[in-house]
């Protein structure tokens, strides 16, 4: 059913678990049908954050048993809850995946109360057990480690010791990013900054295109991002010979000067999961993480611009990450106004959940938030 006879159909009609570690096997997962709704806030091939997502749920159509709705462009407002409902009353959807942090409170919440017998794994809310459905959960990406590698590469290749990043809004992920980038960075050179502005919203194409020229007219030599999607950015920089860094999704294609390398999703890992518990009829995994090591991100490869000493150091630190021999926010760590915010000796993996409520940005950084 299109999108508009679809929702004009339901307007008529009325404390933390622990990490996991995933067993994602490629075998065969149970024979029973399941029918599973992917809802997104953007455009499918965003070249970012939904081009991300649609990926792996192009991979997901390919299990045995399993099919797969979709819909695109739904806002974070009641429109994802109609979009919701839609795809349960209609379509039998049994397992859904509001893929937008602003799906899940109270959108994401209201539905699962309503429809018990179904499953909503949403990407990115900070689900509590007592406190939000037991049929509704978590997933999510260590991104971050993506990001500090990014910052290694860009610490490597900056000649003016000033990068920029273009962010959405100041959500405990977004600066989790942000901070993790300008970390990495920093671990090459101290004198090293970045500059940040937020547009305000995850897609603006205007003001994310501004942001990137005022970046490099204040001296930026490489920029990054966390926007839904980085190809205005990764384009601006490129037509103005500025070297980048991508997020989400590769953006390769658009700069092949300046594209260095990537902080990419592999949401297959979690989305595989959550299927192949449902078919076989295992309880829901309410909360879902991983980094490098489990499979959730990736890397891209590195761009041709990319020096040797730059590719040693990434991968020296990659290396450590895969070992679990490796913490970004390690103490100490100030900041950006000089405020102690992990005390030296403290170390904070990446299941510390304390990292899923950051709300600072670190020395080195140059903005507010």
């Amino acid at each position: 059913m299109p999108i508009l006879n679809r929702r004009t159909f339901i307007k008529a009609a009325g404390v933390l678990g622990a990490s996991t570690a995933l067993p994602v096997s490629l075998a065969r997962a149970a024979d029973k049908p399941v029918t599973v709704g992917f809802i997104y806030v953007g455009a499918k091939d965003d070249f970012g954050y939904n081009q991300a997502h649609a990926e792996a749920a192009a991979i997901i159509k390919g299990l045995p048993n399993v099919t797969v709705i979709e819909e695109e462009n739904v806002p974070e407002t009641v429109a994802v809850q109609r979009s919701m409902e839609a795809m349960i009353r209609q379509d039998g959807a049994q397992l859904i995946f509001p893929t937008s942090f602003g799906y899940f409170d109270p959108h994401v919440i209201k539905v699962a109360r309503k429809y018990p017998e179904v499953r909503f794994a949403h990407c990115g809310g900070l689900w509590q057990k007592g406190v939000h459905p037991d049929n509704a959960g978590s997933f999510f990406g260590y991104i971050d480690e993506g990001q500090y590698l990014n910052g290694v590469v860009a610490g490597h290749m900056s000649k003016s010791k000033k990068l920029g990043f273009v962010a959405a809004k100041p959500i405990p992920q977004v600066l989790r990013n942000l901070n993790a980038f300008t970390l990495g960075a920093r671990s090459v050179d101290p004198e090293i900054t970045t500059t940040v502005i937020f547009t305000g919203d995850w897609s603006l194409p205007v003001k994310e295109a501004e942001a990137a020229n005022s970046l490099i007219d204040q001296g930026c030599d490489v920029l990054t991002c966390h926007v839904d999607g980085p190809k205005v950015l990764v384009e601006t920089a490129e037509k103005r010979d500025v070297m980048t860094c991508g997020y989400h999704a590769s953006q390769a294609a658009l700069a092949p000067k300046g594209y260095l390398t990537g902080a990419e999703w592999n949401w297959e890992t979690p989305y595989r999961a959550h299927v192949m518990a449902l078919q076989s009829g295992a309880p829901m995994n309410n909360f879902m993480r991983g980094g490098l090591k489990e499979g959730f991100v990736k890397t891209s490869p590195y761009g041709p611009a990319v020096s040797d000493a730059a590719k040693a150091a990434a991968d020296a630190v990659k290396a450590s990450m895969l070992k679990n021999e490796f913490s970004i926010f390690t103490g100490p760590i100030r900041n950006n106004t000089g405020e102690v915010m992990v005390a030296e000796g403290t170390v904070l993996t990446q299941t510390d959940v304390v990292l899923e409520r950051m709300d600072y940005l670190v020395e080195g950084v140059r903005g507010q938030i």
